[in-house]
């Protein structure tokens, strides 16, 4: 068994973890009872009533108006001031309650969820609001990229409006820039956006979709053929998940057999699978990513987004057949990053890392030294905000992770981040 002083403290604060835990399990199990048994007395109170009005129709037609008079001028009346009294104390305006003795709008929503992939916010609420500030919401994840945000944001609210036709997906978008510049982030976002939750992404990447023969991988192979009751890869996942952002990444390395697929989708918001079974896609968002013009993003970095447009275009005019283009909701054209950008990008995923370790009772805090150091050894011309995550991890994470598990930081501690001398601080303060 392990005596060092590190261990004695780790021991320490799972010991204190744990307490922490069992006090608020027993609290939480103490409300649950209070409230079962409030509950209970709701209910007998309200069974106890229903007998005594059964009573008195019956005393009515008896004709016994003494004992009716009694139930109705006395025992009834108490009986309800009783269950009036009851309820105000089972149902406190200012506690989340843990127990519910009627099913409600978001029970139900919750459960046809579960069963249907239909998001709960999209049945619960109406989306007027939500959409006018899409552009806030996908810009607390995305940095910079405006034209992109906002072309999105317009495209979405078309459709969601009942401008666009209904017939098609949501939206189809064909993504292009550099990478590491937000295009995948920026279609996560719109998941969770859209959806409530990253995980209504299907990610499909096209690069293992190269030969003519993977079309059948993509909507499954027809009758006879092997992997005939497998489904197709992108047919099955749509099946599954009818409310979704579908990725189609590095577009540009498909089969040109696949485009011919894509085009179904795009123009009438279905596809026809390997079996003959018609899937739907007009509850979906399709997005498409690509580095063609990238190059050129680079090269012509400072000059007006016009003629980056125009030197973008003519690449995507060179490789993809006018039919696809056209059928394309929008093409959206992403910039390089500056290192300021990189800078903002590395306080959000600092602020997760922050977020992971509050859920420990532990806090971050970074200074602007050693943010501005991040965005620098994370900041790539060539790769974009690529490298950052992986600075992340290896200037902050892994040194925070060790010292973690040596006992020198633990719940209610403050991990202070700096930047001095050339190299990154970590002191201790207890908090």
């Amino acid at each position: 068994r392990e005596k060092d002083e590190a261990s004695a403290r780790r021991a320490e604060l799972l010991k204190q973890e744990i307490s922490r835990l069992e006090k608020e399990y027993a609290d939480l199990d103490e409300v649950l009872r209070s409230e079962k048994a409030a509950v209970q007395g709701t209910q007998h109170i309200k069974e106890e009533i229903d007998k005594l009005r059964s009573q008195v129709a019956d005393l009515q037609r008896k004709g016994q108006y003494d004992k009716l008079a009694e139930i109705q001028y006395g025992r009834l009346p108490e009986l309800e001031a009783q269950l009036k009294q009851a309820e105000q104390q089972e149902a406190p305006a200012d506690k989340p309650r843990l127990l519910r003795t009627q099913v409600g709008a978001e029970e139900i929503a919750e459960v046809v969820s579960r069963a249907t992939g239909i998001p709960v916010s999209k049945m619960m609420q109406g989306e007027r609001e939500k959409l006018l500030g899409m552009e806030g919401f996908l810009h607390r994840r995305v940095v910079g990229q405006d034209d992109a945000v906002r072309l999105v944001s317009d495209a979405i609210r078309r459709s969601r409006a009942g401008l666009s036709d209904p017939n098609r997906p949501y939206g189809s978008f064909l993504f292009l820039g550099p990478t590491g510049v937000g295009k995948t982030e920026l279609t996560r976002a719109l998941a969770q956006f859209l959806f409530d939750t990253e995980d209504a992404l299907i990610r499909i990447d096209m690069s293992e979709y190269m030969e003519k023969h993977s079309v059948a991988r993509m909507i499954g192979a027809p009758p006879g053929y092997v992997g005939y009751d497998e489904g197709g890869a992108l047919t099955e996942a749509v099946r599954r998940k009818p409310y979704a952002v579908i990725l189609f990444d590095e577009v540009e390395k498909a089969h040109p057999d696949v485009f011919n697929v894509l085009l179904q989708v795009l123009d009438d918001g279905r596809m026809t699978d390997g079996q003959g079974r018609t899937v739907d896609f007009k509850n979906t968002v399709i997005v498409m990513t690509s580095n063609l013009g990238s190059h050129d993003i680079q090269r012509m970095a400072g000059q007006s987004s016009a003629l980056i447009r125009q030197a973008v275009m003519a690449e995507v005019r060179k490789h993809f057949r006018p039919e696809f283009v056209n059928r394309i909701d929008e093409i959206v054209v992403f910039d390089a990053l500056d290192a300021k950008q990189i800078q903002a990008i590395a306080r959000i995923q600092m602020s997760r890392l922050e977020q992971r370790l509050a859920a420990q009772s532990m806090k971050l805090v970074v200074s602007d030294a050693a943010l501005a150091e991040l965005a620098k050894v994370g900041f790539d011309p060539l790769y974009g905000a690529r490298p950052l995550k992986r600075a992340i991890q290896q200037e902050i994470e892994n040194p925070v992770a060790k010292l973690v598990l040596e006992g020198r930081f633990g719940p209610k501690d403050v991990i202070p981040v700096d930047f001095k001398n050339g190299k990154f601080t970590f002191d201790r303060i207890v908090h």
